[in-house]
């Protein structure tokens, strides 16, 4: 079963940068959602979920939760361990006690992550992934709320790879909204450096300004790796010579970025391929935009 749902304070304004992926949200998600009146007004509709897609390690995960506490719902995580199974029908049984279980926790915000790895196309599945094809037919009976209403459950699913999520699922009512979530600006880094670093013992003179200029497709991740690096460089210099108030420097974090390449540049040459030849319907415009305005096209 799922994660025990949890409470969460996190909000879209707690996300550094990521302005026009904030804006999306709360324009296709969130406002409908706050606006009942508005929405009965202009025939908006409650169904359907939002996916978030892009590169790993920039903060699909965080940001859904940021949602949930945009909504005040519980947020539950779900992960391929919570759905299948080895026992045959079990894994369907599975996703019908999952939506049945946040029926009764809502409101709640009922995150996929790794949506693509559970709703992959059916037609690359093989003749031997059958049962998985009855845990996707499960899942979008679910989704339409067939059994039985699913309101005050809102569904957010994440992944690496949208262009191999099952079409089913992009259909509307279901995961029909997607927003890329792109590498980390200038001035998220700044506070993802920041965040990381606090409470070490860091240098006065490091610039995390300058520093993020430098880490340019640096995912979230990238970057907590840099800072870690260079802590770890710092403690065995410190163990090294005997001294107790040795400092994170400017040159120890320069050198943990200079020796980490960007995690990103193998998930954007991969999209490529999609947004220049597979892309017909437009449906990866923002991410053909970001690529070309920083010269990966």
């Amino acid at each position: 079963m799922a994660h025990e749902p949890v409470e969460t304070s996190l909000r879209l304004s707690d996300v550094g940068g990521l302005t026009e992926v904030k804006a999306h949200i709360d324009a296709a998600f969130l406002t409908p959602l706050r606006n009942p009146e508005l929405r009965a007004r202009y025939g908006a509709t409650l169904r359907g979920g939002l996916l978030l897609y892009g590169p790993p390690g920039c903060g699909k995960t965080y940001l859904a939760r940021a949602v949930a506490g945009e909504l005040g719902a519980r947020f539950i995580a779900v992960g391929l361990s919570d759905v299948l199974s080895r026992w045959m029908g079990q894994s369907e049984n599975n996703i019908a006690d999952l939506f049945a279980y946040a029926r009764a926790q809502a409101p709640c915000v009922l995150f996929f992550d790794e949506i693509d790895a559970l709703g992959r196309s059916r037609s690359g599945l093989g003749r031997s992934a059958s049962a998985l094809r009855g845990v996707i037919n499960q899942l979008l009976s679910e989704l339409d709320g067939v059994a039985s209403e699913n309101e005050g459950i809102f569904v957010l699913g994440a992944t690496n790879a949208p262009w191999d999520v099952d079409g089913a699922l992009r259909r509307p009512g279901r995961f029909d909204r997607a927003v890329f979530v792109q590498p980390p600006d200038a001035e998220a880094r700044v506070e993802i450096l920041q965040m990381h670093l606090g409470g070490l013992p860091v240098e006065p003179a490091v610039d995390a300004k300058r520093l993020a200029a430098r880490t340019e497709s640096f995912s979230g991740a990238d970057l907590a790796h840099v800072c870690r690096t260079a802590a770890q460089s710092a403690l065995v210099d410190a163990a090294r010579t005997g001294s107790s108030d040795r400092a994170i420097t400017t040159g120890d974090l320069e050198a943990a970025i200079a020796a980490i390449t960007p995690s990103t540049g193998r998930w954007f040459a991969s999209a490529r391929n999609v947004v220049l030849f597979a892309d017909q319907a437009g449906e990866y415009t923002p991410l053909a935009e970001y690529m070309k305005a920083h010269r990966l096209l």
